[in-house]
């Protein structure tokens, strides 16, 4: 029986796993793979009873786990901590100790939520576009890094730093993940000014020999954000390090009208974790108002990837879509005007839709 770590974090977290604990426990009543769940503590919730943003006890439950399920983390609440403290030390630290190196984030426009996207309908479509983003390297973990006094005035300094192996594994990822889909691979950076997004664009353009069927096309990182804008369509996979992926998917999220409606899949080897690409928005926690699809699609991306349970995925996204087919919406995917219903209510929703039902 496959071992799954369940995180609820910050702010909306609790609620929003709380429905995606629901689905994955609808699944398995259903017939579908069984697993065995067990709740820890990282983030906030962590310092506030252990004073730790991931105990140890949490790093052991990952670690021992086929999975972790995680929602958010984070909070203006702690805001006040030094930085080895703050509640985001939780996840990075969780990232690096399970070797979490390639992101997953599909980016996907539901045709009932066509008219939900900020731009216009003709340009969001046809969109559909797996941000494969590097997660355990970069400026977020290089090292030197730190603050100082230097001649009565304050400076911080950062790194940003890869090697040529940290690279290839994650274009690998990229271009195999291409190979399942259009067979378009675009890699991200900054090559006309860094010298680590050279050594990126050299790695990934020697990597692409292994894959003659993949077209490969190299983007600044300012390009790529403005394309993404002026005609998202023509985006397959993104293959981006870990600060441009960080910003870049979370712009790709509002082409599809809301943050709150795109999964992830943080993958190693033979590790995973899930989650929504969102934070713990702590202004709307405990009111019922958050969506909780993002969650609830990343359950279904750990069945795919960590339970090999691709039927089951498959099921669990058509459940999303016949709720939207219902025109049921939480508040931050409805038109202006129209009904909206709570979290709760959606979770539930998407339960009866995988039972057969309707809501």
């Amino acid at each position: 029986m496959k071992k799954i770590a369940f995180f609820p974090g910050d702010g909306i977290g609790p609620e929003i796993s709380s429905c995606a604990r629901q689905v994955l426990e609808c699944v398995m009543d259903l017939g579908g793979p069984a697993v065995e769940i067990q709740e820890g503590l990282v983030g906030g919730a962590a310092l506030d009873a252990e004073g730790e943003p991931l105990p140890a006890a949490s790093l052991d439950l990952a670690l021992a786990a086929d999975a972790v399920l995680l929602g958010a983390v984070g909070g203006p609440k702690w805001d006040g901590l030094p930085p080895e403290k703050r509640p985001e030390q939780g996840l990075l630290r969780l990232r690096k100790a399970l070797d979490l190196y390639a992101n997953l984030r599909p980016a996907q426009i539901f045709p009932q939520l066509v008219d939900a996207s900020p731009l216009r309908p003709e340009l969001v479509r046809e969109v559909d576009i797996l941000v494969v983003r590097e997660l355990t390297g970069d400026i977020y973990f290089g090292e030197p890094r730190g603050r100082e006094e230097v001649d009565g005035k304050r400076r911080a300094y950062n790194t940003m730093v890869y090697d040529e192996d940290e690279i290839r594994r994650i274009a690998r990822v990229a271009f195999r993940a291409a190979q399942g889909r259009r067979g378009k691979l675009c890699s991200v950076d900054k090559a006309n000014v860094l010298e680590c997004t050279r050594l990126w664009r050299e790695v990934v353009t020697e990597t692409a020999q292994e894959f003659p069927d993949v077209q490969l096309e190299h983007l600044y990182v300012d390009n790529a954000a403005m394309q993404l804008i002026r005609y998202p369509a023509q985006f397959d996979v993104l293959l981006t390090g870990n600060m441009f992926g960080d910003i870049l998917s979370d712009e790709a999220s509002q082409l599809t009208g809301s943050i709150g409606m795109l999964p992830s899949a943080s993958l190693g080897e033979g590790r995973a974790m899930y989650e929504p690409i969102h934070g713990s928005a702590p202004d709307i926690a405990g009111q019922d108002k958050a969506n909780p699809l993002a969650t609830i699609l990343s359950v279904a991306m750990m069945l795919r990837h960590s339970l090999a349970a691709e039927a089951w995925a498959l099921r669990v996204e058509k459940a999303v879509t016949a709720v939207l087919d219902q025109g049921l919406r939480t508040a931050d995917i409805a038109p202006p005007g129209t009904p909206v219903i709570g979290t709760a209510a959606m979770g539930n929703a998407v339960v009866a839709a995988l039972r057969g039902g309707s809501a």
